[in-house]
């Protein structure tokens, strides 16, 4: 830093506050000094900073199921939040959701001396595990649920459900069957929840759930069930990679989309609107999510005990997959 206050013509101070971003530097001062440091190559001593303000500025993330969209854009969200307040993320991605493999991530995270601990991975599971570990440090988890002592953000999943399941009633279905995620993941519970309250809402019966695990081959598998079923008309399916399963399954049976079977979504991945037929689907804002999410752990390393959960809010993203149901009988054979 000596280097660069003398090739600069200023004090260490002002290097000092010119690194940290602080306000009361004029902009062509700030702009020698950055010319410097670029000139000289200067970078941080962070293990030498770390000594000094007692943190590593690196945050642990617990993540699972990164391979699929939802969860790496959320992470892409949290890296993106930490690189710009000047933070590391260092990852621990879980193969399976297990008290012991939640364990052994916390103590990989304390042996870093992580600042803080955000949790991408919404399962009762892990946040059953967390009660039992003591941490030292600020944690913030995504999806944790109301009554969770774990502050964070969520995605409104029920209103994303009802969005789905009250746009197929207003084009007129009566019998709107769901396929589910994994029901022991938060995420999939809340859009069972979301479409139960919708049906029930239009006095409806909420009569046909299947379960899916997120990929399109279980949706597909899921779609070939479905059609044992008579009556249903449209079906909300919890995400847009088994959606295209179930595309699959229902026009290899001879059925029209939309004119025999409506479908709609969750998630608006960006393949969605080139599905055959473009895909309608409940729009999240995953990197917005992990933005939150770090904002919510660095807030606590500053002292402010923040405002508590943050709520994400979905849109419905209305395509080619949906229409009013057909005047004729129902697509599905009859008991």
């Amino acid at each position: 830093m000596g280097d660069v206050a003398k090739l600069a013509g200023v004090s260490h101070q002002t290097v000092s506050r010119v690194l940290n971003n602080h306000p009361n530097v004029s902009g062509k001062t700030k702009e020698r000094v950055e010319e410097a440091i670029a000139s000289l190559g200067y970078r941080r001593n962070t293990a030498a900073r770390s000594l000094v303000t007692r943190r590593s500025r690196t945050i642990g993330v617990l993540a699972c199921e990164t391979g699929q969209f939802g969860p790496a854009n959320t992470l892409l969200g949290v890296e993106q939040a930490g690189r710009e307040a000047g933070y590391f993320v260092s990852i621990a991605n879980l193969r399976e959701v297990t008290s012991a493999s939640v364990n052994d991530a916390i103590a990989h995270f304390r042996n870093q001396s992580v600042d803080g601990i955000v949790i991408l991975v919404p399962h009762p599971d892990v946040l059953a595990a967390l009660r039992d570990v003591e941490v030292p440090v600020p944690i913030v988890a995504v999806g944790a649920g109301a009554g969770n002592q774990l502050q964070g953000a969520s995605l409104d999943q029920r209103l994303g459900a009802r969005l789905a399941v009250e746009h197929l009633i207003a084009l007129g279905h009566r019998h709107i069957a769901h396929i589910s995620g994994p029901t022991h993941w938060i995420d999939a519970a809340e859009r069972i929840k979301g479409w139960q309250e919708a049906l029930g809402s239009a006095g409806l019966e909420p009569d046909v759930l299947l379960q899916g695990a997120w990929d399109a081959a279980s949706g597909y598998r899921a779609g070939l069930e479905l059609l044992k079923h008579h009556g249903v008309t449209a079906v909300f399916v919890a995400n847009d990679q088994m959606a295209v399963g179930v595309l699959r399954a229902v026009q290899e049976a001879g059925l029209r989309v939309p004119g025999e079977i409506s479908v709609v979504g969750y998630d608006d991945q960006p393949e969605a609107e080139f599905f055959m037929p473009p895909l309608t689907t409940v729009r999240q804002d995953f990197e917005e999510l992990g933005r939150r999410c770090m904002e919510a752990v660095l807030q606590q390393l500053d002292g402010d005990g923040g405002t508590g959960d943050q709520i994400v809010s979905p849109r419905l993203v209305v395509r080619s997959t949906t229409a009013a149901p057909a005047l004729h009988k129902a697509p599905f054979p009859l008991n």
